[in-house]
């Protein structure tokens, strides 16, 4: 095999990769327009709404529990046997989700996307294994981008295929898994050239890699303010449709076309924005701009009364899609090569986390304030945004540097 530095290779394997996130994101959202549909048949109508949000909240705490194991498992043995095991899982899983016979399967599957999903920690670790420090922001950015395009993609597939079959979109969904396994196992090198002499366990435990992150100062305020970032981007995601229904009157068309439209500009501005951006303001201001950009989309949105006004908005939403890629580019310059899928492990569960209480917290406060001040969950999402602020700018904060620490033990 070539060596993982020949550019030629190097373009290779950040193209299988980034595919490989993108297959992550369009399978866990091929299954929105289908699930509901899927439990009517499997669990009666009466019981849908329960299990619609108990199977998001499995899927979101398998990440939780597997992204540090896969990230630590990537350390040790490497980036692609742990890739291409996950991939071969996710394959064999979405044929057992188009098999299931009852409800328990079909969480048996959910736990199972779970846990192979995790593997977007791994594929992370990868870019920032053959990734300079001053591109990490642009390849984030693209990273971001093929992951908004699943979001895209996966909802029109599952809901154009769920039209003739609610299984059909898993076997589609398993044949992409399978075609891309041949294709990493043919196009995609080992990357991680520092690998750690020995598997600690404790890396393995979620919580436990939380609590590590203690022992770095500059560390801690910026994952202070990633799990900020986290916890109001879980807003839109679970309301957007929602409230453009219940504010506004969408159609499902409407709806649709609106979240096809918000997931598409931020891909776009990820894959050909973000970079430039970075490098001409630098980590910190990106960073600032993109909060900026989105805390002000989150007001107007709350205060606009007419249904084109949000898509008015979009573009500020996807010049917050700048915030993510810059943080990611600052963490990763705070720890060194033979750490850095703990480090994303650690970040992708401490998001995964988030993504268990954030959207029913969303929801519930959505519900509580719907008649009286509809758009109150917005404004409160921007204003979890100053709470980024004090972390950002904090002494210990200030002592970040671009020298590579290792995790402490």
């Amino acid at each position: 095999m070539h060596s993982i530095n020949d550019r030629e290779i190097v373009n290779r394997a950040l193209t299988v990769i980034l595919l490989t996130l993108l297959l992550d994101a369009v399978g866990m959202s091929l299954v929105f327009p289908i699930l509901p549909g899927l439990l009517r048949e499997l669990a009666g109508a009466d019981a849908t709404a329960h299990h619609y949000g108990a199977l998001l909240a499995v899927y979101a705490t398998m990440q939780f529990l597997f992204s540090p194991v896969l990230g630590a498992l990537s350390d040790r043995f490497g980036r692609r046997p742990v890739l291409l095991a996950s991939l071969a899982g996710a394959a064999a899983d979405y044929v057992l989700m188009a098999l299931a016979p009852s409800l328990a399967w079909l969480y048996v599957g959910r736990v199972l996307s779970g846990i192979t999903g995790a593997s977007m920690a791994v594929g992370t670790a990868y870019i920032t294994d053959v990734t300079a420090e001053p591109d990490r922001a642009r390849r984030y950015g693209q990273m971001g981008a093929a992951m908004g395009l699943g979001f895209v993609v996966g909802p029109l597939i599952g809901g154009g295929l769920g039209e003739w079959s609610l299984r059909a979109p898993f076997l589609a969904a398993a044949a992409m898994n399978a075609l891309n396994l041949l294709l990493a196992w043919r196009a995609l090198p080992e990357s991680n050239q520092h690998r750690a002499v020995r598997l600690e366990i404790s890396k393995l435990n979620a919580f436990l890699a939380l609590h590590r992150l203690q022992g770095r100062p500059p560390l801690l305020p910026l994952v202070g303010v990633f799990a900020v970032v986290a916890l109001a981007s879980q807003v839109p995601g679970a309301l957007w449709i929602l409230y453009g229904q219940e504010r506004y009157g969408w159609t499902a068309w409407v709806a649709g076309l609106s979240l096809a439209c918000y997931g598409g500009l931020h891909a776009v501005s990820q894959a050909f924005v973000t970079g430039p951006l970075v490098a001409r303001l630098g980590e910190q201001r990106a960073l600032l701009a993109g909060m900026a950009a989105d805390g002000l989309g989150f007001v107007l949105i709350g205060l606009a009364t007419v249904g084109w006004m949000p898509f008015a908005l979009l573009p500020l939403f996807a010049a917050g899609g700048l915030t993510l890629p810059a943080l990611q580019a600052m963490l990763a310059r705070q720890v060194d090569a033979q750490h850095q899928g703990e480090l994303q492990g650690t970040l992708a569960s401490l998001n995964s986390l988030i993504g268990i209480g954030g959207p029913l917290a969303a929801t519930s406060a959505f519900a509580v304030t719907q008649q009286s001040s509809p758009g109150v969950v917005w404004i409160a999402a921007a204003l979890l945004y100053l709470l980024a602020l004090p972390l950002l700018f904090s002494r210990r904060a200030r002592g970040v540097h671009a020298q590579a620490v290792e995790l402490p033990r």
